[in-house]
Parts: structure tokens; C-alpha cells; sequence
């Protein structure tokens, strides 16, 4: 069974950068798409970023659009999300997942796998 563990969060000014890192035990981490969610209280998990198995393809909800930017390298198990110029509304937690299947979903449901999540917090 795979077991995730994200890391990289904290705390920052709005307009400021993070990279949050997923690490993952176990070799069917490689062999499917994975995805990033992110909380907040109160609300659902939120799709913030997909990538397909291979990592040539990735999809990005509208509101991190061109300001994040989801990569894995897969001989390391391990999936990066950068994120630049973030904004207040950005502070929540974070969670990597790993998707039942090789390409990328925006339902949680389609995830077996995740982390514990990381908080972000976004100064302004």
C-alpha cells in the first residue's frame, strides 16, 4: 500500500513562493496519475492540480492557473507543486493523492491514497 507524505509548507508573504513535496513508499506510486487537493475548514477537498502517470500532461484548476506549476519525477517517487505568487486565499491545507488510474481526475472519489497534508498560510 502506498503511503504519502507531503511536505514544504508554512508560512509566507502574499506575492511569495513555495514548493511543497509529496513523497511517496511504494512502487505503484510510479505506475499512476496523482493529484493535489487543498482544504480549508468548513469546505470540501478542493482539486488544485493533476498530473498524468508518464508527467507529460498536467491540468491545473483556474484559480492556480499560471501561477502553479505540478511536476514528479517518478525514478524518486516523489511529485513537486511550486507555487508562485501566492495570495491570501491560497492558505489552506495541502494534500497529495494518488489517483486509482494513469491519467488525472478532479473528484476526489477517484483518489486511494493520501497524505496528511501540509498547512499553507498566506500572509497579506
Amino acid at each position: 500500500q502506498v503511503q504519502l507524505v507531503e511536505s514544504g509548507g508554512g508560512l509566507v508573504q502574499a506575492g511569495g513562493s513555495l514548493r511543497l513535496s509529496c513523497a511517496a513508499s511504494g512502487r505503484s506510486f510510479s505506475q499512476t496519475g496523482m493529484g493535489w487537493f487543498r482544504q480549508v475548514p468548513g469546505k470540501e477537498r478542493y482539486f488544485i492540480a493533476g498530473i498524468t502517470q508518464s508527467g507529460d500532461v498536467t491540468h491545473y484548476a483556474d484559480s492556480v492557473e499560471g501561477r502553479f506549476t505540478l511536476s514528479r519525477d517518478n525514478a524518486k517517487n516523489t511529485a513537486y507543486l511550486q507555487m508562485n505568487s501566492l495570495k491570501p486565499e491560497d492558505t489552506a491545507v495541502y494534500y497529495c493523492a494518488k489517483h486509482r488510474g494513469l491519467g488525472i481526475a478532479t473528484s476526489h472519489t477517484t483518489y486511494d491514497a493520501w497524505g496528511q497534508g501540509t498547512q499553507v498560510t498566506v500572509s497579506s
